[in-house]
């Protein structure tokens, strides 16, 4: 990856404003321009500036970095030294240490991007105590030569805390597990005395267990956030020609909005992003395949430009902090609710509305329970994967609130309980499903699998299966001479959709198994008994159309080329805040960094809204610290009387 402008921003000499104070909740107003803490961000910064280990989970938007930021700051100015932070991403170094001088911090990180040169110049800054957060991967600091510059700046006492962000790449049990953070347990058994603090969006107990564990982290006090995201709203549906559900959601919903859509494969990134082209809309593909100057391309635009939709496979996406992000779009079925959650978390960072939009089918559950079972690990490995897997389809085909659901799998209860809580912001709260009983569907189903095989010795996919039992003569039907069989036509009346919906919970249940070595076929297993003798009911949603979307922006006057406030504004106002985005962008453009580094969207509509004439008038809006009041604040001022 390449950074233009990456050495100017490394060797800045950029201090924090001497005339700060040194509490944290000083820092937080006067370095990062923020009234107050948010929820239980002040416990954890006070715990971890008093020297303790943490392990902070905490929903992605939630403010995790001051967590750490902070208590590098106040810890540097009490003469403990440096903060290392363990980060896994090259590019969310980059921009978190372009944030942090804009803020007034003196930050650094080291990897591949620079130069031998430039990589020596920062370890001297280091050596003399001029950098408050330096940035590095765990590959890099599990290295003989990082761990030797470690000790010799800790035997000098200015080795103040780690940061160890995206914690959850060290258990197996996370959705992207990362062997090279396994190797940082170096830092405890040699660095001791130094405190630690682990961070993390999404783990299940499962995963925080492991996480204490490879860390040793067992001693550290855990602040666990809600995992709630009330501005988002969770729509699942059934994929019916995904591609053009994907366009009418997009068109009618979020035309000129930045977004991201997921896909399993590189071929579906690519061919989804050139449909979404041809419709008009601004998209790039982004996956492993490309080339990496062209990742980086498409990354950097999606982070500098407004109204670009990235279809990316998992490899987009960890780090991204573009905080206007308005809807997660699933074409295809991720392994587990930890990467759902994960996922859609990228959207509505900003606190405002944003939507999580995922289609599912049939094949999505057949393609990851064969991944599953093809894959080299442990059977008692594979259970854990499978049982998170069923987590997610029972997300999926819930009938009842999506955000309870959600909540549940990592321990949080939302509504007190209450069995028809509504969360008024998930398909099923909006719009309730009705239920059926698939349970005699489910047996006609299980028969016919066990009678084809009786008779041919064969198994067949699940399209044969399901026509043999609507009772349809095909060429392959007739073939192998299925309408003989005692079960042919005894399910007529349910609909192909329905019984993919059958298909699908029995697999999830285990009563199906799918022979990827076969052509996908289908065939019973030793849980099969329990349903054909209806010990196991099987309830499902009726299969509905989805609901009539709103309409389209575009018609209502807030097409691709309008302007979008994230607070209400009037006339006036809103060419306030365009003229200030404009000027923003020139900036960034400037400083080679996404504009939202410079300044919030939030922040320009407040400033936008106050139409400010002085100095004075700036002060106490929120995201206008000390050092952004001194860099910026002559231009703001510019911008206001231009408009008037």
């Amino acid at each position: 990856m390449e950074f233009a402008g990456a050495a100017h921003i490394l060797i800045a000499e950029t201090n924090p404003s001497q005339t700060t104070g040194d509490s944290p909740l000083e820092i937080l107003h006067d370095v990062f321009g923020y009234p107050a803490f948010r929820g239980p961000q002040q416990a954890i910064v006070e715990h971890v500036t008093g020297g303790g280990d943490a392990l902070v989970l905490m929903p992605t938007g939630g403010g995790k970095s001051l967590c750490y930021q902070i208590p590098a700051i106040a810890r540097q100015r009490a003469g403990y030294g440096f903060t290392l932070v363990i980060s896994p991403l090259i590019a969310l170094m980059h921009d978190q240490v372009g944030a942090l001088h804009e803020a007034g911090v003196s930050a650094a990180f080291l990897n591949s991007t620079l130069t031998s040169e430039e990589a020596s110049d920062v370890e001297r800054r280091l050596m003399r105590g001029e950098i408050t957060l330096l940035y590095a991967a765990p590959e890099r600091v599990t290295s003989l030569r990082f761990l030797a510059l470690l000790d010799s700046i800790h035997e000098r006492g200015q080795l103040s805390l780690f940061a160890i962000d995206e914690a959850h790449c060290v258990s197996q049990w996370g959705h992207d597990f990362r062997p090279e953070y396994r190797g940082l347990t170096v830092l405890h058994e040699r660095f001791a005395s130094v405190p630690r603090i682990a961070l993390t969006a999404t783990a299940d107990d499962l995963t925080r267990a492991d996480i204490l564990e490879r860390l040793q982290l067992q001693e550290a006090q855990a602040f666990v956030s809600s995992f709630d995201r009330p501005n988002i709203r969770y729509t699942i549906v059934e994929k019916r020609e995904s591609t053009q559900q994907l366009l009418r959601f997009i068109q009618r919903e979020h035309a000129g909005d930045a977004g991201i859509v997921y896909c399993q494969s590189r071929r579906k990134v690519e061919d989804i992003a050139q449909t979404l082209v041809e419709a008009g809309i601004d998209a790039l593909p982004y996956h492993a395949g490309l080339d990496s100057k062209l990742r980086q391309r498409h990354q950097d635009r999606f982070l500098r430009e407004e109204g670009v939709v990235m279809v990316a496979t998992i490899a987009f996406g960890m780090g991204i902090d573009k905080p206007d992000v308005r809807f997660v779009a699933h074409l295809d079925m991720p392994k587990n609710i930890e990467g759902y959650y994960q996922e859609t978390g990228r959207a509505g960072r900003d606190g405002l509305p944003a939507y999580a939009w995922m289609g599912y089918g049939l094949q999505d559950v057949v393609n990851q329970r064969r991944m599953i079972d093809e894959s080299p690990a442990a059977e008692e490995f594979k259970q854990g994967l499978r049982g998170k897997l069923d987590a997610l389809l029972g997300l999926a085909e819930a009938t009842d609130c999506r955000r309870v659901r959600l909540l549940a799998y990592f321990g949080e209860q939302l509504g007190d309980g209450q069995p028809k809580y509504s969360c008024k912001n998930c398909d099923n709260c909006l719009n309730p499903p009705d239920i059926w009983d698939g349970t005699d569907a489910a047996r006609k189903l299980l028969s016919t699998i066990y009678r084809v095989q009786q008779t041919s010795g064969m198994h067949f996919g699940a399209g044969h299966l399901m026509d043999i039992v609507r009772g349809k003569v095909t060429e392959k039907v007739t073939q192998y001479d299925h309408t003989s069989l005692s079960t042919f036509g005894i399910g007529a009346d349910f609909s192909e959709i329905q019984l993919r919906g059958v298909l699908r919970q029995l697999i999830a249940l285990g009563a199906v198994a799918v022979d990827a070595q076969a052509f996908n076929t289908l065939h019973l297993t030793d849980k099969s008994r329990a349903v054909l003798r209806g010990e196991v009911a099987v309830q499902l949603r009726e299969s509905v159309s989805t609901p009539a979307e709103r309409k389209s922006r575009s018609k209502s006057g807030a097409g691709p080329g309008a302007i979008k406030a994230p607070i209400a504004l009037d006339g006036a106002a809103l060419e306030r805040y365009a003229a200030l985005k404009a000027w923003r962008a020139e900036v960034a453009r400037e400083h080679n960094l996404p504009a939202y580094v410079i300044f919030h969207d939030a922040t320009l509509a407040a400033i936008a809204k106050r139409a400010p004439q002085s100095l004075e008038d700036l002060q106490g809006i929120s995201g206008m610290g000390t050092k952004k009041l001194e860099a910026y604040a002559d231009a703001v001022l510019k911008v206001m009387m231009q408009g008037e």
